[in-house]
């Protein structure tokens, strides 16, 4: 059946697969997902795939759980869905993948879960776990593509490359760049071939997605993914702010701006903002906040620090500017600023976090550089010319 596209509309791999009969429609389908995938009306995903008839008979869930709503890092356990009435496996618990028995009665694995463009954003890494387990049980497995909501614009993505040697964890298995600039699809196609896992799978592409657009140009309102990414605007500062975890900075959780503002009870947010706004980015700039944490960092303590306004998205370095920010609270507050361990689920210690979110070794040593030592070196490890090229041949838009 054909789709009457609108053309200022994106249509969800979802929303394509909904105007489907497949031959496979009636098979034992496992649907991995959570409750941020929904259709382009807001259905979500395992409910639209119920009501219109698809055998859907187990549910898999990523960080966060199904309901996106467990805290960072936090362990998630199996239940069952409220809406559905269907059980859930939990692939952020005592596994990362599918067990054998899992998929033992499922004929079909269908993947539709959203990312927000970053190397350490779990859900990606959970792709990959499936994708592993579809091959080794020799079950197919259809993803549900979704555009990347800071855009495909693969001149946008930043680096550093991961060091698989000594960097590799949850939040970054294998090499690629922090600022990725593709869609689940096309990366599920790209690993299942350089890592030769060799999986069975299909991807039911989006629509109308241009890739140099982003969230904003859609035409439909963001569903957050996770409980500290609410909007667009955090997603698009996460790259960058999500490196302020391995630090004793606030990333905002436990406010209504997560990563879209940074601080703690010892910066002079008005003196920061000065200095930061001195670097002279024009893309961005910083303003000063207040802001009492309800959890987290600094929970029930008053805070000053900036909050990011980006003005021109579509030039915006996440991770070029977190690094650049970090540096120089590091430098202007060399009595207070810390690296911190951040203790998860699939990393109990929490050490080395740094290393694990750069994906370089020894990565607090940079900071130790003069500033204009550093500025080369930052300048240099966030191209990613090699990424571009290899991924090229993976690309679906």
């Amino acid at each position: 059946m054909t789709i009457p596209y609108s053309l200022n509309m994106i249509y969800f791999g979802i929303d394509i697969l909904l105007q489907q009969d497949p031959s496979w429609k009636q098979q034992c389908i496992g649907l991995v997902t959570n409750h941020a995938a929904t259709t382009h009306h807001f259905i979500p995903s395992r409910k639209a795939l119920q009501d219109h008839g698809f055998n859907i008979t187990k549910l898999f869930s990523p960080e966060h759980g199904l309901d996106v709503k467990g805290a960072d890092g936090a362990k998630m356990n199996d239940g069952i869905d409220t809406v559905t009435g269907l059980p859930i496996i939990s692939l952020y618990g005592d596994k990362l993948q599918p067990s054998a028995e899992d998929l033992s009665d499922i004929d079909t694995v269908l993947f539709d879960i959203p990312d927000v463009g970053s190397r350490f954003y779990t859900y990606l890494w959970t792709l990959t776990h499936v994708l592993e387990a579809c091959s080794k049980q020799n079950k197919k497995l259809i993803i549900l593509d979704r555009p990347n909501p800071i855009s495909g614009n693969l001149s946008l993505s930043e680096g550093p490359m991961l060091d698989e040697e000594h960097c590799s964890s949850f939040i970054g298995r294998w090499e690629m760049p922090i600022r990725h600039s593709c869609s689940l699809g096309e990366l599920a196609l790209y690993f299942n071939q350089t890592k030769n896992i060799h999986a069975t799978i299909e991807i039911i592409k989006c629509q109308n997605w241009n890739r140099a657009d982003f969230q904003t140009d859609w035409g439909i309102d963001f569903v957050p993914t996770s409980p500290a990414i609410r909007n667009f605007e955090a997603a698009l500062l996460y790259p960058g702010t999500g490196l302020l975890e391995a630090t004793n900075i606030s990333e905002g959780r436990g406010t209504e701006l997560s990563f879209q503002i940074a601080g703690a009870p010892w910066i002079d947010g008005k003196d920061l903002a000065i200095i930061f706004n001195h670097l002279e980015l024009d893309d961005v700039k910083a303003v000063h906040i207040n802001f009492t944490p309800s959890n987290s960092k600094y929970a029930n303590e008053p805070c000053s620090g900036v909050q990011f306004k980006v003005s021109q998205v579509s030039l915006y370095n996440a991770v070029f500017t977190g690094l650049m920010f970090i540096k120089l609270i590091k430098n202007f507050y060399p009595q207070h600023f810390e690296w911190k361990p951040y203790p998860t689920n699939v990393n109990p210690s929490g050490k080395n976090h740094l290393d694990k979110l750069l994906g370089i070794a020894n990565s607090e040593a940079l900071f130790e550089l003069p500033f204009h030592q550093f500025l080369q070196i930052i300048q240099q490890i966030t191209k990613t010319k090699i990424w571009q090229k290899e991924i090229q041949p993976y690309l679906l838009y």
